[in-house]
């Protein structure tokens, strides 16, 4: 073998190999942290990172539509390939379009409710569908019945969806948002008088007590006083209110996992993808040494 390919040989062998103990640990991980973390309730989870298990619920307002199937769902990804022609008339497939949601939508158990923010999540839908077709955006969603609709076709479409009611294993950060989270009342108070000053005749209206078109020192003071007043007063009412409970992903350590499966399923997948990533560096690891020893 010529000096470039040896080496071209040994970087792809390498690549591959490191490729394949860096998902192997990080699945490995996954698995582990899904057996160990116990499941909690919506009511009584704790702050911080939590397993629940419930079902998907759409957010109230205007449905959510997956953009290929026309599909009714909560969440869903999509990517349209073409069919390219390659060297020695070799096709293969060139992704052209690809997107995924970030609506809203809930997990429901039976205590309560919890938002589920999709952002970064890695996420196993309930239905996956793969079909083809002669347009890059589809004439018709996947057809009833599998088949071989590949040949003469210029597109494939790939979508997958979680829908309003399937069951939902979510591990990620918990956290209960109120109305009002800031400490700082005369902030609070200083931008209620802001607001208050936009409309400025009704303001005129309320405290102008003598009538000059103007507020006085006096009058001020008052008006500032009721800003106070009904700041305490919303402070007062959001805190007798139930808070809105949260599932977003946590950081780069931690993943935000949502699947539409059980928990032991989820943990045994994940655990059979690292052996495989391991599998696949200890393979790369053997080809490596056999090149380098032979040569």
């Amino acid at each position: 073998m010529a000096p470039p390919e040896f080496w071209l040989l040994v970087a792809f062998t390498a690549g591959v190999g490191a490729a394949g103990l860096w998902y192997g640990f990080r699945w490995w991980r996954w698995a582990r942290l899904i057996e160990d973390t116990p499941t909690s309730q919506v009511r009584s989870a704790a702050q911080g990172l939590v397993e629940l298990v419930g079902t998907a619920r759409g957010m109230p307002g205007a449905p959510v539509i997956a953009p290929l199937s026309r599909r009714q769902c909560v969440w869903w990804t999509y990517e349209v390939e073409r069919r390219t022609q390659g060297r020695k008339g070799r096709s293969s497939w060139e992704r052209i379009r690809f997107d995924t949601s970030d609506a809203l939508f809930h997990l429901q158990d039976a205590t309560g409710d919890c938002i589920i923010d999709p952002e970064g999540a890695q996420v196993l839908p309930s239905q996956r569908n793969t079909w083809y077709g002669s347009t890059a955006i589809p004439e018709a969603g996947p057809p009833a019945r599998r088949g071989l609709h590949v040949f003469g076709r210029k597109y494939r479409y790939r979508e997958s969806r979680l829908h309003d009611g399937d069951p939902l294993y979510a591990i990620g950060w918990f956290s209960t948002e109120r109305g009002h989270t800031s400490p700082d009342r005369d902030a609070e108070t200083a931008l209620l008088l802001r607001e208050w000053k936009r409309d400025h005749s009704s303001l005129l209206k309320r405290f102008d007590t003598d009538g000059d078109g103007t507020l006085s020192l006096a009058e001020w003071e008052r008006a500032r006083e009721a800003a106070h007043a009904e700041v305490e007063s919303q402070r007062r009412i959001a805190s007798v209110q139930p808070g809105v409970h949260v599932l977003r992903k946590p950081d780069r350590e931690h993943p935000l996992l949502l699947a539409a499966t059980q928990q032991g399923k989820l943990a045994t997948r994940y655990r059979i993808r690292a052996l495989v990533g391991l599998a696949v560096f200890v393979s790369a690891a053997g080809l490596l040494g056999y090149v380098f020893i032979g040569s």
